[in-house]
C-alpha cells in the first residue's frame, strides 16, 4: 500500500478530488478528458447472498466504454436525454482512499468509498448512492487518467427510476 505520506497519494487524491468537482458541476466534456481511451467502466449488480452481499459476475447494469461514455455526454447536450430532465444535482463524497501499485510502473490501483446524493429539480426527496468504487489509475503523458472503474454499489435494490448519472 502507498502510504498517505507518499506524493503519489496526494496526486490520487487530488486527481479524485477534481474529478469529483467536475462531474457535480455538470462538466461532463472536461470529465471524459480524464479517461484512457480503452476505458472500462462498470456498475455489477448487487446480489444478496446468505453470507452477505456481492456481487455478480454475470449482470450489469452499466457496462461502458469511451465511446458509450461520450454518446452518454453528447446526448446530455440534445434536449432528448428524458431522464435527465431536469438535470441532476449530484454531490459526490470520497473517502476511505488506498492506494496500491499497479500491474505496470505507471499504474495504480485506488480503492475508495463513494456516497453520491443526487437531487432533481424541486423534488423533496433525494437518491442516495453508497458504495466501493476499485479505479485503476494510468499515467498518460505525465498526467493520471482513470483507466477502469468498477462501482459496488451496498444496494442491492436502487429505488431511484433510474442511473442516469456517472459514478
Amino acid at each position: 500500500m502507498i502510504s498517505p505520506a507518499d506524493p503519489c497519494y496526494a496526486e490520487v487524491l487530488e486527481f479524485l478530488y477534481a474529478e469529483a468537482e467536475l462531474l457535480d458541476g455538470g462538466q461532463f466534456s472536461e470529465w471524459l478528458e480524464l479517461l484512457t481511451e480503452d476505458i472500462r467502466y462498470r456498475l455489477p449488480l448487487t446480489v444478496t447472498r446468505k453470507s452477505g452481499p456481492g456481487h455478480s459476475d454475470e449482470s450489469e447494469i452499466m457496462r461502458e466504454t469511451l465511446a458509450s461514455l461520450q454518446l452518454r455526454v453528447r446526448r446530455l447536450t440534445t434536449g432528448f436525454a428524458w431522464s435527465e430532465t431536469p438535470p441532476s444535482r449530484t454531490r459526490h463524497l470520497i473517502t476511505n482512499v488506498r492506494v496500491r501499485p499497479g500491474e505496470r510502473a505507471e499504474e495504480l490501483n485506488v480503492t475508495s468509498n463513494l456516497l453520491v446524493y443526487r437531487g432533481r429539480g424541486s423534488e423533496t426527496t433525494a437518491d442516495l448512492f453508497c458504495g466501493e468504487r476499485q479505479d485503476l489509475l494510468r499515467r498518460v503523458d505525465g498526467r493520471l487518467k482513470l483507466a477502469s472503474r468498477t462501482i459496488l454499489l451496498d444496494q442491492a435494490v436502487l429505488a431511484s427510476r433510474d442511473v442516469s448519472i456517472f459514478f
